[in-house]
Protein backbone atom coordinates (compact mmCIF):
# COMPACT_ATOMS: atom_id res chain seq x y z
CA UNK A 1 0.00 0.00 0.00
CA UNK A 2 3.07 2.44 0.96
CA UNK A 3 4.46 1.74 -2.54
CA UNK A 4 1.57 2.96 -4.64
CA UNK A 5 1.27 5.77 -2.53
CA UNK A 6 4.56 6.51 -3.24
CA UNK A 7 4.18 5.49 -7.07
CA UNK A 8 0.80 7.95 -7.10
CA UNK A 9 3.05 10.69 -5.24
CA UNK A 10 5.32 10.36 -7.91
CA UNK A 11 3.27 10.62 -11.07
CA UNK A 12 1.01 13.81 -9.43
CA UNK A 13 4.54 15.40 -8.70
CA UNK A 14 5.85 14.91 -12.71
CA UNK A 15 2.36 15.96 -14.13
CA UNK A 16 2.82 18.87 -12.06
CA UNK A 17 6.41 19.53 -13.35
CA UNK A 18 4.77 19.15 -16.94
CA UNK A 19 6.32 15.66 -17.11
CA UNK A 20 9.89 16.07 -17.79
CA UNK A 21 11.75 13.69 -19.31
CA UNK A 22 14.53 11.82 -17.13
CA UNK A 23 17.76 11.79 -18.38
CA UNK A 24 19.82 8.66 -18.40
CA UNK A 25 21.85 9.42 -16.00
CA UNK A 26 18.89 9.96 -13.51
CA UNK A 27 17.43 6.87 -14.56
CA UNK A 28 21.06 5.67 -13.40
CA UNK A 29 20.78 7.42 -9.95
CA UNK A 30 17.28 6.06 -9.05
CA UNK A 31 18.16 2.64 -9.53
CA UNK A 32 21.09 3.06 -7.05
CA UNK A 33 19.97 6.00 -4.89
CA UNK A 34 16.90 4.05 -3.52
CA UNK A 35 18.57 0.81 -1.91
CA UNK A 36 15.58 -1.20 -1.42
CA UNK A 37 13.34 0.32 -4.44
CA UNK A 38 15.13 2.16 -6.88
CA UNK A 39 15.43 -0.85 -9.40
CA UNK A 40 11.74 -1.00 -8.99
CA UNK A 41 11.04 2.67 -9.64
CA UNK A 42 12.67 2.90 -12.34
CA UNK A 43 11.56 -0.14 -13.66
CA UNK A 44 7.75 1.05 -13.38
CA UNK A 45 9.19 3.99 -15.23
CA UNK A 46 10.41 2.26 -18.51
CA UNK A 47 7.15 0.32 -18.53
CA UNK A 48 5.55 3.45 -18.33
CA UNK A 49 7.49 5.35 -21.27
CA UNK A 50 6.53 2.05 -23.34
CA UNK A 51 3.21 2.03 -22.44
CA UNK A 52 3.20 5.96 -23.47
CA UNK A 53 4.97 5.16 -26.82
CA UNK A 54 2.67 2.28 -27.18
CA UNK A 55 -0.09 4.49 -27.07
CA UNK A 56 1.39 7.03 -29.29
CA UNK A 57 1.73 4.65 -32.27
CA UNK A 58 -1.66 3.61 -31.74
CA UNK A 59 -3.04 7.64 -31.80
CA UNK A 60 -0.79 7.92 -34.78
CA UNK A 61 -2.74 5.10 -36.86
CA UNK A 62 -5.67 5.91 -35.68
CA UNK A 63 -5.11 9.30 -37.10
CA UNK A 64 -3.97 7.71 -40.62
CA UNK A 65 0.10 9.03 -39.53
CA UNK A 66 2.94 6.00 -40.15
CA UNK A 67 3.69 5.24 -36.57
CA UNK A 68 7.21 5.07 -35.36
CA UNK A 69 7.40 1.13 -34.10
CA UNK A 70 4.76 -1.42 -35.50
CA UNK A 71 3.99 -4.16 -33.07
CA UNK A 72 1.45 -6.35 -35.30
CA UNK A 73 0.73 -9.62 -33.14
CA UNK A 74 4.19 -9.51 -32.21
CA UNK A 75 5.03 -10.26 -28.22
CA UNK A 76 5.55 -6.67 -26.67
CA UNK A 77 4.86 -6.65 -22.56
CA UNK A 78 5.48 -4.36 -19.96
CA UNK A 79 8.23 -6.77 -18.98
CA UNK A 80 10.27 -6.54 -22.17
CA UNK A 81 11.04 -2.20 -21.38
CA UNK A 82 14.00 -2.70 -19.37
CA UNK A 83 16.05 -5.50 -21.87
CA UNK A 84 14.63 -3.48 -24.76
CA UNK A 85 15.98 -0.23 -22.88
CA UNK A 86 19.45 -2.00 -21.68
CA UNK A 87 20.01 -4.05 -25.38
CA UNK A 88 19.87 -0.41 -27.13
CA UNK A 89 22.26 1.17 -24.88
CA UNK A 90 24.86 -1.50 -24.84
CA UNK A 91 24.28 -1.90 -28.81
CA UNK A 92 24.73 1.95 -29.49
CA UNK A 93 26.68 3.33 -26.37
CA UNK A 94 28.69 5.75 -28.22
CA UNK A 95 25.40 7.45 -29.69
CA UNK A 96 23.61 8.40 -26.29
CA UNK A 97 25.06 10.88 -23.59
CA UNK A 98 24.41 10.41 -20.19
CA UNK A 99 21.74 13.74 -20.68
CA UNK A 100 19.83 12.34 -23.16
CA UNK A 101 16.15 11.72 -22.44
CA UNK A 102 15.42 7.59 -21.42
CA UNK A 103 12.16 8.05 -24.40
CA UNK A 104 14.66 8.79 -26.95
CA UNK A 105 16.43 5.45 -26.11
CA UNK A 106 13.64 3.63 -25.58
CA UNK A 107 12.02 4.56 -28.63
CA UNK A 108 14.96 4.04 -30.77
CA UNK A 109 15.04 0.29 -29.21
CA UNK A 110 11.57 -0.74 -30.31
CA UNK A 111 12.07 1.22 -33.58
CA UNK A 112 15.08 -1.27 -34.19
CA UNK A 113 13.06 -4.28 -32.24
CA UNK A 114 9.45 -3.63 -34.07
CA UNK A 115 10.27 -2.40 -37.77
CA UNK A 116 7.08 -1.36 -39.64
CA UNK A 117 6.71 -3.09 -42.73
CA UNK A 118 7.25 -0.59 -45.98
Amino acid sequence: MQRMRLCLLLALAAASLGAQAMSIREFHTLEVKEKMEGKAYASYYLVGVLEGLREAGDAARRTGQKPLFCVEGRRLEPSMARSLFEAELKRNAELYEADMPVQMVLSAALQNSFRCAS
